[in-house]
Order: structure tokens, then C-alpha cells, then sequence
């Protein structure tokens, strides 16, 4: 019984350290899209500049994070429950991962945007839009730390409100390019970006859809609510 404690002891131990990890990535995908909307909100391609190359530092906690989890797999045969915690962790990090390809993809449009026309609206709506996914992003692992189904379903419900805010960008790009066909241009740009926001809502419902999925054992039975797109015309950027 001594040697199952110890066993059950050192898991936990190295559960905590990978679970640090995590918190850390978060914070940096945080701050790195916070960091490219500012950029682009005063056309700072000197902070665009750190949050591209920041995302080094993201791309690694993912592959440090992976290790970690393949070695508790490997070493410590974990139980049903803590398998679960234990796969729902490296999902969380590759979920993570791509919202800070996200992010260095918006500040990889910042000096193009700073030799084309401004459209200092749309500009102001991406970045509210920024904060409140980052917001969604913050509840999401907040949910997780606090094994909190509640916090985490309702963070599926609000990505609704990031769906409707995208679809009112769009329409504002659309009457911009309308107004002036030199607006076309920064426009499409725009829309890349208020894409690629909108998909880190995405991935912040993913990661809450995991911590449900931790405690309760299951995937939500109904499908994530989600606003209608209206960007079918054009299709979705490409990444």
C-alpha cells in the first residue's frame, strides 16, 4: 500500500508540473493576442515583431508538454480517470498551439496594413472582438483548473456572441469595399484576421468542451451552438 501511495504521490506530482505548463502556454496565447491586436490597432510592427517571434516560445510548452504527458504515460500506467486528465492535457496544448499560430498570423498582416488605407472602425471592432475571445480563452482554462463543467459550458454558449460579433465586422468590411474600391484591399486583410480571431473562440470551445468531457467522461451530446456565417460568399482565408 506504501509503494501505491508513493506511485500515486510521484503522478500527481508530475500531473501538477505538466498542468503548470499548460497555465503558462495559456497566458502567453493571452498575451500574444492581445499584444497583435494592439499592434494593429497603432500599426506597431515592432510589437508585431515580438509577438511573431514569441510564438517560438508557445511552440515549444506544446512540445515540452507532449513529452511530459508521453513520459507519465509511459512511466506511471495511469488509471482510467487520470488517463483521461492526462489525455485531455495534450489536447488542451495543441488547442493552445494553434491559437498562437493565430495570433502570429494577425501580426504578420500588421505592416502591410500600415502601407494601405486605415479604416480606424473596423480596426476598434477587431480588437473588443480580440478581448472578449481572450476573455472566452481565460474561462476555458480557468474551467479546467477548477474541473468546473458549469463555467466551462457556458463558455460554449457565449463563443454564439463571437460568431455575431465576426458577422457584424464582415458586414462592415463589406460596406467599406462598397464605399471605395481602394478599401478592397485592407479589407480583405481585415476579414483574414477577424477569421482567424473567430477560430480561437473555436479553440477556446474545443478546450472547454474538453474539461467537460474530464469530469463527466463525455463529449456534449449537442452540438456547440454557433452563429450563421455570412462570409460564405467568399469563403474562408486560408491560413
Amino acid at each position: 500500500m506504501q509503494i501505491d501511495k508513493h506511485i500515486l504521490s510521484a503522478f500527481d506530482r508530475d500531473l501538477e508540473g505538466v498542468q503548470a505548463l499548460v497555465m503558462k502556454m495559456g497566458g502567453l496565447v493571452e498575451s500574444a493576442m492581445l499584444d497583435a491586436a494592439q499592434a494593429l490597432d497603432t500599426i506597431d510592427t515592432e510589437l508585431a515583431q515580438r509577438v511573431w517571434a514569441g510564438d517560438r516560445a508557445i511552440d515549444a510548452l506544446e512540445e515540452q508538454i507532449h513529452n511530459e504527458c508521453a513520459r507519465l504515460l509511459a512511466l506511471r500506467s495511469p488509471a482510467a480517470s487520470d488517463l483521461r486528465t492526462v489525455l485531455t492535457v495534450m489536447r488542451i496544448a495543441t488547442n493552445l498551439e494553434r491559437c498562437g499560430d493565430y495570433a502570429k498570423n494577425l501580426a504578420k498582416r500588421v505592416p502591410v496594413l500600415g502601407d494601405l488605407p486605415s479604416l480606424p472602425g473596423a480596426v476598434g471592432s477587431i480588437r473588443r472582438m480580440t478581448r472578449a475571445v481572450v476573455l472566452l480563452l481565460k474561462d476555458a482554462l480557468d474551467a479546467y483548473i477548477a474541473r468546473d463543467v458549469a463555467i466551462a459550458s457556458d463558455v460554449r454558449q457565449r463563443d454564439q456572441d463571437v460568431d455575431q460579433m465576426y458577422n457584424a465586422i464582415f458586414r462592415e468590411l463589406l460596406t467599406h469595399m462598397l464605399e471605395d474600391m481602394r478599401n478592397i484591399t485592407p479589407c480583405m486583410h481585415l476579414h483574414f484576421i477577424a477569421k482567424n480571431i473567430e477560430r480561437v473562440g473555436d479553440h477556446a470551445t474545443g478546450i472547454a468542451e474538453q474539461v467537460i468531457y474530464l469530469v463527466t467522461g463525455a463529449m456534449p451530446d449537442e452540438d456547440r451552438p454557433k452563429g450563421t456565417s455570412l462570409s460564405a460568399l467568399t469563403g474562408n482565408p486560408t491560413e
